[in-house]
């Protein structure tokens, strides 16, 4: 694609500024690795997320969960998982 087919297409299908969509897409044309890495992240959270969810049922608790991903900061995926692990063994009823 060309730089204008990837902003019309994050345009038509986001609801971004068109100067919100040109940004983000002269940051994935120029670090490519971030943007990879930042959805890696996101679907590895997510993933987390459904875990601690179906681990946990009713006590499992959005906010909490947050709080867990963010107490240490940046840290990396192997990490994170342990952490969210160790949050949900704590919790399990």
């Amino acid at each position: 694609w060309t730089r204008e087919q990837a902003v019309d297409y994050v345009f038509a299908n986001s609801c971004l500024a068109r100067n919100n969509v040109e940004n983000e897409v002269d940051r994935y044309i120029s670090t490519p690795g971030q943007a990879l890495a930042y959805k890696i992240g996101q679907r590895a959270i997510l993933s987390l997320r459904e875990e601690a969810r179906l681990e946990l049922g009713n006590s499992f608790d959005i906010r909490e969960f947050h709080d867990r991903i963010l107490a240490e900061g940046a840290v990396d995926l192997r990490t994170l998982e342990s952490l969210v692990r160790a949050w949900i063994a704590e919790k399990r009823p």
